[in-house]
């Protein structure tokens, strides 16, 4: 059995919560209901404020092709920050190789942006190290990792990229944008600014 059914017997009330964008890959929303099957777990499923058409009725539609950064606001930090006011610490899985902002990653620190310590007990892991273990565990994965998507978000700002791209290439194409603000470094110092439509 894999390390992570071992921490699951080692704890069996161990909290496993995600985000839940509401437009996310079908094989994402697969990928979830497999893994709570498989350890025994249930994940909470946590959401934003707006559904999807609750945010085109008041934002317009595709929000995310206009203004990627507020969208990734409202449907992902958020509906994180509501859920990690309730708690003293978080797990994530980041790694140091995946983005600048992610380099200095420390496996214990303190998250200034949400005020509680945070723990990234994979952040000196490469890619290949994850994909090994997966492999030698037997450890369910999104099939679209097969398909070209290294790095896989919601559904509508994520592309396959070519052999050789930068893994994060497909995500947020035609933006300079590689990270969706959950673990930005920069505090966020409150609510984006209202666009007008």
């Amino acid at each position: 059995m894999s390390r992570l059914g071992c921490c699951r017997d080692l704890r069996p009330d161990i909290r496993v919560f995600t985000i839940d964008t509401g437009v996310l890959f079908p094989e994402t929303y697969e990928l979830m209901t497999t893994i709570e099957e498989r350890y025994g777990i249930q994940g909470e499923r946590v959401k934003p404020e707006l559904t999807i058409e609750e945010q085109e009725r008041e934002h317009g539609a595709a929000l995310w092709l206009r203004t990627p950064d507020r969208c990734c606001y409202m449907r992902k930090v958020e509906p994180l920050r509501k859920k990690l006011s309730t708690l003293g610490a978080w797990i994530t899985a980041i790694r140091r190789d995946q983005t600048p902002d992610r380099a200095q990653a420390n496996k214990i620190e303190w998250d200034t942006k949400f005020g509680l310590v945070k723990i990234n007990p994979l952040c000196d892991w490469t890619s290949e190290m994850v994909w090994d273990y997966l492999r030698e565990n037997e450890i369910p994965y999104n099939p679209l990792h097969d398909a070209g998507y290294p790095s896989i978000g919601c559904e509508p700002c994520t592309r396959p990229v070519a052999i050789g791209d930068d893994p994060r290439a497909g995500r947020w194409a035609g933006f300079a944008k590689t990270e969706c603000g959950l673990h930005q470094r920069v505090p966020l110092l409150g609510p984006l600014p209202v666009i007008q439509e």
